[in-house]
Formats: structure tokens, sequence, C-alpha cells
């Protein structure tokens, strides 16, 4: 039950049935509701609107004007109560939306993501840690966003798509089919471009399995056979490049 403290401004309105930690900022005319959970060290920086069902975990900063745990939006009635669950140590900046899922179901935010300013998570997403989504990217209902990977701005994915581990969207690409791991994709409809060497680089992926990786993506998407065709054939133990086998052959 949240209790009014010097850590939560005087302008701000917290539903008295909304759990919040006694270390959690909560600054001014900030709305925290009913059915909301907000876990030790997180800060909402002003202007900040949270609807529950929503469970916020430790240490995340949000910026003003952000709406957290808002109805998805969706023409039908839903079926069932649903929410939305969020990680540690997430930064969401200003006007990012992020809406409970459908029909009882949850979406869902990992942990160590920055969300920059007007991005959407939509309805039923599952969105992994370590994601870096840039400036007005919009990702559609149900959507899969893996571990580690980043998206360019003004970016969109379609509902229900996957997008792969450590794979890179380029400013502008509208996805509407699977993002392998590893991965660059680019252009409207999006297309696999080249590996991502520099994301995998900075997320300290051995040379080795880049090495590695680096064949796989030359055999499977630079050749002239089907994709496929040529990922059946691929052999090799590294379990990165088993990992990008698996998804062209999902």
């Amino acid at each position: 039950m949240a209790t009014r403290s010097p850590r939560i401004h005087a302008t701000a309105i917290v539903d008295a049935r909304a759990e919040v930690d006694a270390s959690v900022e909560i600054g001014p005319y900030c709305v925290v509701g009913a059915g909301v959970v907000i876990g030790a060290g997180t800060r909402l920086m002003s202007h900040v609107v949270v609807e529950g069902p929503t469970a916020i975990g430790r240490d995340n900063v949000v910026h003003p004007f952000a709406a957290i745990g808002g109805k998805p939006q969706h023409k039908r009635d839903q079926a069932g109560p649903s929410r939305l669950v969020i990680g540690d140590a997430n930064v969401l900046r200003e006007h990012v939306t992020i809406h409970r899922g459908t029909d009882g179901g949850t979406t869902s935010v990992g942990s160590h993501a920055l969300l920059m300013v007007g991005a959407h998570v939509a309805h039923d997403v599952t969105l992994g840690s370590h994601v870096t989504i840039a400036n007005g990217v919009q990702l559609a209902g149900h959507a899969v966003v893996e571990d580690y990977a980043t998206f360019g701005g003004l970016s969109g994915v379609a509902q229900f798509v996957r997008v792969g581990e450590s794979a890179f969207v380029a400013a502008g690409a509208m996805v509407e089919r699977e993002v392998p791991p590893y991965v660059i994709v680019q252009g409207d409809r999006a297309r696999v471009r080249a590996l991502n060497k520099v994301g995998l680089r900075r997320r300290g992926v051995s040379e080795e399995s880049i090495a590695a990786l680096d064949r796989a993506f030359r055999m499977i998407f630079a050749s002239r056979r089907a994709q496929r065709e040529a990922a059946k054939e691929m052999v090799s133990d590294d379990p990165f490049v088993a990992k990008l086998v698996a998804a062209v052959l999902r």
C-alpha cells in the first residue's frame, strides 16, 4: 500500500491500492493507479502515468510524459484481466507508451533496455533484455523481440513478428517477416543485408564465434541457394551458428 513520503511529490497522485517501495521517487504531477507495483530505486521523473495491473521492477527511470500500463489499442471487448510486467534497470524516455496485454495476456519488458522518445510497445509484446529502441519505433501487438536487439529510429514491426537476438533493424525499416538473430535488416519491406558484427562485438561475442557466423551468413544469405536448403547443410558446433540455423529453419 502506498504511503506519502518525502520521495513522493506533493502534486503526485498515488492510489492507495498501489504498492510502492519506500525508496521509489515519484516526481511532480505523476499519476499512479490501483494495481501498480513499483520496486526499489525506481524513479518516475514527472508527468508520468502508470495504470494497473502493472509491475515495475527495481532501478528503472521513467522520463516525463511516458504512459505505462494503459489499456490495449484494440476494438473488441477483452476477456479476463491483462497486465504489464517490466523488469529492472530500464530507461524509458519521454512519451514512451507501453500497453497491457489482451484477453488475460501479459505484455512484458525485460531488464537493461533503453526505449527512446516516442517508442511504442503494443499489447502482448514480449521485449527481451539489453534491447535498444530509438525514437519513434513502433512494435505492434504480439511481436517478440529477443535480447540485445537494436532498432533505428522510425522503424516498425508488424503483429506476431519475431526479431532475433542481437539483430539490428535499420532506421525506417518496415518489418513484416521474422528477422533472424545476428543480422542487419533494412528497407521497406525489410530484408537481410549483412551480419551485425558491430553489435556482436559490443556485446562481447568472441571473434571465433563472429567468424563462424560470418561463414554461416555467407552460405545461407549470400549464395544463390535457397536459404532453408543452405541452412540444412550448415555444419558447426558454435552455439551462435546453431541459433541462426534454427531460426532460418523455424
